[in-house]
C-alpha cells in the first residue's frame, strides 16, 4: 500500500477530504500538522507533531519520523507549510517544488519583486516595517491603493483607500490585526510587514492546476462574477468554466504560466489569482497548493476510462507519481459560493437551508458556523458561514442558482457583548 505524507491543520475540511479520497484509493495518509509534541497523539490520527513556524526543526521532525515508515509522496493543505513540505521533498529526494519558490509564493513582497524582475506586469508597490508612521507615506501613494498583509491567507487584512484619509484609517486597521494575538501565535516575521500597492482595475479569475516537471496541466479557470471592487475583497462565487473568450482565457494562462516560471515552481499542485482590465492581465497570487477550503468540491473530474474522480484523488494520484494527463473536468458548468458573513456577532442558527436545497441546480448546502461560534467578518476575519454548491447547463445558471439558493438563507446573530 502507497504511503503519502500530508501537512495540514488537524481540523480543516481539506484534511478530511483528503482522508476520504485516499481511502478510496487503497492509500495510506500519514498526517503531519501543527500542534504540541508534548502530548501523545490527542487526536489519535498518528500525525507527526511540528510546528509550522519552524521550519527546519518541522523538516528534521518529519525525515526522522518515515525513516522506518518511508513515504512515496507529498502533499500540503495550505499556506503555512509549503515550505516545510518542499524541504522534506527535498531531503527525501521526491519531486515537489523547490523551496526558495515555495517561499516566495507565500510572500507577497517576494512575488512582486520576483514578477517584477521577470518583466511581468507588477502595480506600483512598497513594503514596509509594522510600525512605519503612514503619514510618511502619504507623498509617495497612488490612489485608489491597497493596504494588505503580506502573509495571512485569502483576502484577510487586505482593505482599498481611495484618499489619504481612508488609507490612514486602512494602515491603522490592519496595524492592529497584525497586533492581535492569534495573529502573533503564528510566529511569522512576515506578519510584521504592511505592504500597499496601487489597485488594480479589472475583472477576477482564479486558475486551478497541477503541475509536472514544471508543466502546468490547467484544471479550471474560475470566474469570480461578483465585483471585487472594495473597500474589502471578500470572495464570494466561484464559477467554471470561464465566461471570457478563448483569446483572453489564453492570455490568463499563458500569464500564470509565465508567473510559475519566473517563480520557479516546479512540481505539485498551484492555485492562481489574477485581475483581467485595461492594462492586460496581471498576477495576483500563485500558490503552490490546492484551492482553499471545501471549494474543491466544484471541482469534478472524469478518468481515462471514464471513471469519476474528485480533486483529492486526482492530486493523491499526482502525487504519488501517477500520470493525471487523462483526467479532465466534468463537461457541466459548476460553481461554489462561500458565504458571507453579514455582520459580526455571535452566530445562533440558520432557517431556509432545506429551501435553498431545494434550489434548481444546487447540488448541496453546507453551514460550517457552529451555534454560539463568535463571527468576525472580513478584513479582520478568516472564515465563512458555509458553502453552497450547484451544477448547470451554463455558468451564468449556476451563478443564478448559487444566488437563489442564498437569498433563501435566514441567520440569527446576535450581538457578541465582550465579557471584561
Amino acid at each position: 500500500m502507497k504511503r503519502l505524507l500530508l501537512l495540514a491543520t488537524t481540523t480543516g475540511y481539506q484534511t478530511r477530504m483528503f482522508g476520504e479520497a485516499a481511502a478510496r484509493l487503497g492509500v495510506t495518509l500519514q498526517f503531519a500538522t501543527d500542534r504540541c509534541d508534548h502530548l501523545d497523539d490527542p487526536w489519535r490520527d498518528g500525525a507527526i507533531p511540528i510546528r509550522f513556524a519552524a521550519e527546519d526543526a518541522s523538516v528534521a521532525a518529519i525525515v526522522d519520523a518515515v525513516r522506518t515508515r518511508p513515504i512515496d509522496g507529498i502533499l500540503t493543505v495550505g499556506d503555512a507549510p509549503v515550505v516545510i513540505a518542499a524541504k522534506v521533498a527535498g531531503a527525501l529526494g521526491l519531486a515537489g517544488h523547490p523551496p526558495e519558490a515555495a517561499a516566495t509564493s507565500c510572500d507577497k513582497r517576494r512575488l512582486r519583486e520576483r514578477l517584477r524582475a521577470a518583466g511581468l506586469p507588477v502595480p506600483w508597490f512598497t513594503t514596509v516595517p509594522l510600525d512605519t508612521d503612514p503619514g510618511a507615506l502619504l507623498d509617495h501613494v497612488p490612489f485608489p491603493c491597497v493596504v494588505k498583509p503580506i502573509a495571512l491567507s485569502g483576502s484577510r487584512g487586505v482593505m482599498r483607500a481611495d484618499d489619504a484619509h481612508e488609507f490612514m484609517e486602512a494602515y491603522e486597521r490592519l496595524r492592529r490585526l497584525l497586533r492581535s494575538p492569534d495573529v502573533e501565535a503564528l510566529g511569522d516575521l512576515a506578519t510584521r510587514q504592511i505592504q500597499v500597492e496601487r489597485y488594480i482595475e479589472g475583472d477576477e479569475f482564479a486558475l486551478e492546476g497541477v503541475l509536472t516537471d514544471g508543466r502546468l496541466q490547467t484544471f479550471a479557470v474560475f470566474d469570480k462574477p461578483e465585483p471585487l471592487v472594495g473597500p474589502f475583497f471578500e470572495e464570494t462565487i466561484y464559477v467554471t468554466p470561464s465566461r471570457v473568450s478563448p483569446d483572453t482565457s489564453a492570455v490568463i494562462v499563458r500569464t500564470i504560466e509565465e508567473a510559475i516560471g519566473a517563480v520557479g515552481l516546479h512540481h505539485g499542485p498551484v492555485h492562481a489569482e489574477c485581475r483581467v482590465g485595461a492594462k492586460g492581465c496581471v498576477l495576483l497570487e500563485v500558490a503552490a497548493r490546492p484551492i482553499g477550503g471545501l471549494c474543491a468540491r466544484a471541482l469534478r473530474f472524469e478518468g481515462p476510462a471514464g471513471e469519476a474522480a474528485t480533486l483529492e484523488e486526482v492530486l493523491l494520484r499526482h502525487a504519488l507519481g501517477e500520470p493525471v494527463d487523462a483526467y479532465t473536468r466534468e463537461t457541466a458548468a459548476s460553481g461554489v459560493m462561500m458565504i458571507p458573513i453579514p455582520r459580526g456577532g455571535v452566530y445562533r442558527r440558520v432557517e431556509g437551508v432545506d429551501e435553498a436545497a431545494a434550489v434548481a441546480g444546487v447540488d448541496e448546502v453546507r453551514i460550517t458556523a457552529k451555534p454560539d461560534q463568535r463571527l468576525v467578518p472580513l478584513p479582520e476575519g478568516a472564515s465563512y458561514l458555509g458553502f453552497i454548491f450547484a451544477r448547470g447547463g451554463a455558468p451564468a445558471d449556476v451563478e443564478r442558482a448559487l444566488g437563489e439558493a442564498h437569498r433563501a438563507l435566514r441567520f440569527t446573530i446576535d450581538p457578541h457583548i465582550p465579557v471584561h
